[in-house]
């Protein structure tokens, strides 16, 4: 009911002019109040014409009337402004209320740790009134923690600080639990800890700043990604565009070099076949003459006639390879032999760029500590039996091979190892990849990894895993371990320890690992740090009596 009191009377002492409470208000001659200033402006705008109005009813007004101060206007306006202050003290959700009100309560601004009881401004004067010339009552902001700064034994104000046992007391504390320790006033302990506490915000400060600009630093990095992935995306689409207008270009350029090969042969044939036909139609009419000249009585014609008739006419030459000589069937072998070269040149590449593309990170990957975070980057690989010597059996999906001793039923293949028995995966591996596989067996192995352009035929080092520059072995076997790479050796002196090795590969930074692996645990058996300039494909060496298995 106040609020809604204080607003009627807002709006009947609002000035018409500026719509606000009255300020210094003046009451006209009409009986309409304003604002000094507000009424004076009017009237200022006036003065050519020399005929004042009232702004509201629009009576004039000549001479100028003088103004004065309503001063009954100015007291209640003074009043409500009163009222207005007061029904803004009360307190709402949140604020400490004054424990003397009655009623609505008002809000406290002192709390007095004497009394333990909170006070609004009027409650607050009549308490320094009554202890007026008393023991003075130590007064604190408003707070609902008074009980908290009492104490619960002896019920008395916690101003002692016992640093001994980090915690306030009271005085009677002092003497009974906390004799000889280390005390201090709680105002010295506080002065104390807002040093440090000062400190640490400042630090804390420091460190807001520090993440605000690494937060800011974030986020461009973001855009900058964004950007350069939607420029990437754009670009790569330009890019496919061309290589597919490429492609048709140069299908439709060997279509017309097919076609006008075809236009040219078929013309020559048709002439040819043509002077041929011509030449069958005159044989068949000199055969016709010759008939009638056999049937002939009359020895005088036939004589006459013999001599025309027994002369060979002109004829063409007919080449013998006449219908190998026009097969368009070497075009098309030749055709899908660029296909093949180009699909596998195409695929090698995307290899390498998809690798590329998975390096690409706002924020960096850690490299692998444990066997949960090498699986994350696990691969599942095939053995490629083109690439398999003969002597290699493979089984399980090509996932396991050994040595059977005896030629297998391989055609031959261009990727065949035909001396070594050697073979490679029919994966490549590019980016970050793990793989594990299982060895059994009396002999050893080699894990290998090697370029595709490792020479197959032959039985040179240019073969052999680790003995050339497009590859890299570990050689394990029971007397310890040896790594190569271009026939240069590395002794590790690691026994055959365990039947499951780990093969860890980061392409882009140049690292490739082996692990020999547990149920429990991973221990490294070498790292070696180089470049790789091409796509990598898991490759492996096996002596007579060797198994693997891809896991």
């Amino acid at each position: 009911m106040a609020e809604a009191s204080i607003s009627v009377a807002q709006d009947q002492f609002s000035c018409p002019v500026c719509l606000d409470l009255l300020k210094d208000p003046v009451t006209i001659p009409c009986g309409h109040s304003y604002c000094m200033r507000c009424i004076t402006d009017c009237w200022n705008q006036e003065d050519l014409t020399g005929v004042y109005s009232c702004p509201q009813c629009r009576q004039t007004f000549t001479p100028r009337p003088a103004l004065s101060k309503n001063v009954v206007f100015a007291d209640m306006l003074e009043k409500l402004k009163q009222t207005e202050v007061s029904a803004q003290c009360f307190a709402g959700p949140g604020d400490v209320e004054c424990d003397v009100c009655t009623g609505r309560k008002r809000k406290a601004m002192k709390s007095c740790l004497v009394c333990l009881s909170s006070y609004c401004p009027g409650h607050l004067q009549q308490h320094e009134t009554f202890f007026k010339g008393k023991k003075q009552h130590k007064l604190m902001d408003a707070t609902r923690r008074l009980q908290e700064a009492m104490c619960r034994k002896h019920d008395k104000h916690l101003d002692i600080y016992c640093r001994t046992d980090q915690q306030c007391i009271c005085y009677l504390c002092v003497i009974e639990k906390h004799k000889n320790h280390d005390t201090v006033t709680a105002a010295e302990e506080r002065t104390e800890k807002q040093e440090q506490l000062s400190k640490k915000q400042k630090d804390l400060l420091r460190r807001i700043q520090q993440k605000v600009q690494e937060i800011q630093k974030l986020r461009e990095t973001i855009e900058s990604h964004k950007l350069s992935a939607q420029t990437a995306v754009e670009d790569s689409g330009k890019i496919f565009t061309e290589l597919i207008l490429y492609i048709e270009r140069r299908r439709s350029e060997f279509t017309q070099l097919i076609r006008g090969q075809e236009k040219a042969a078929v013309s020559r044939a048709e002439g040819l076949l043509k002077r041929l036909e011509q030449e069958v139609d005159e044989m068949k009419r000199r055969d016709s003459e010759m008939k009638q000249l056999l049937q002939t009585d009359d020895h005088i014609y036939f004589l006459q006639s013999f001599r025309c008739l027994s002369a060979s006419p002109e004829a063409t030459d007919v080449p013998n390879t006449l219908c190998s000589a026009f097969t368009f069937e070497d075009v098309t072998k030749s055709l899908s032999l660029l296909k093949e070269k180009l699909k596998d040149s195409c695929d090698q590449e995307m290899e390498m760029v998809s690798g590329e593309v998975t390096y690409i990170q706002i924020i960096p990957t850690p490299d692998p500590k444990t066997r949960e975070d090498f699986l994350q980057y696990s691969r599942q690989l095939t053995l490629d039996p083109n690439t398999a010597n003969k002597r290699l059996r493979l089984s399980e999906g090509n996932k396991q091979a050994f040595d059977s001793g005896s030629v297998q039923p391989y055609p031959d293949h261009p990727d065949r190892f035909d001396q070594h028995l050697q073979l490679l995966s029919r994966e490549s591996v590019c980016g970050r990849c793990y793989w594990e596989l299982d060895w059994s067996g009396s002999g050893g192995l080699a894990v290998s990894v090697a370029y595709k352009s490792i020479r197959r035929k032959g039985e040179g080092d240019e073969c052999v895993f680790g003995f050339n520059r497009q590859s890299w072995s570990l050689f394990y076997r029971l007397s310890g371990s040896l790594f190569f790479h271009d026939k240069k050796q590395i002794k590790l002196h690691a026994p055959l320890s365990c039947c499951r090795l780990g093969v860890y590969v980061d392409h882009r930074a140049g690292t490739l690992s082996f692990y020999s692996v547990s149920d429990t645990s991973m221990s490294l058996i070498h790292t070696e740090q180089t470049t790789f300039t091409q796509p990598l494909y898991p490759g492996f060496l096996l002596a007579f009596g060797s198994t693997i298995k891809l896991l």
